[in-house]
């Protein structure tokens, strides 16, 4: 029994299968400078989409890509605010009257 025993093993730590036969994904290595002068580089697959910008791992600030590729800036529409959907629904006249009768209603309600 004490013969077969795995003693000094980590089981399921570490993996008995050799590399031979496999063929590892083509990669691309991407260079990354952030703002403290920090460079860097990330290992990605060349199938992957390649990001313009990445955490600095030593400062957390974004860093750029030192080959220069920089995002598309897209035509982005400002974010819809509460006023934007109201004046979607209701004419400033209709809101108007809105305002008018719950200021009655709670003139009508408090007692001076």
């Amino acid at each position: 029994m004490a013969d077969r025993a795995l003693r000094g093993m980590g089981l399921g730590a570490k993996s008995f299968e050799d590399e031979e036969g496999i063929e590892f994904a083509a990669r691309v290595a991407l260079g990354f400078d952030c703002a403290e002068s920090h460079h860097f580089e990330i290992t990605f697959a060349i199938e992957a989409d390649m990001p313009t910008e990445w955490e600095c791992p030593r400062c957390g600030k974004m860093a750029l890509r030192t080959d220069g590729t920089r995002s598309d800036e897209r035509d982005s529409k400002p974010p819809r605010t509460h006023w934007d959907m109201l004046r979607e629904r209701r004419t400033i006249d209709e809101l108007e009257d809105l305002l008018r009768e719950r200021l009655e209603a709670l003139h009508s309600t408090v007692r001076y």
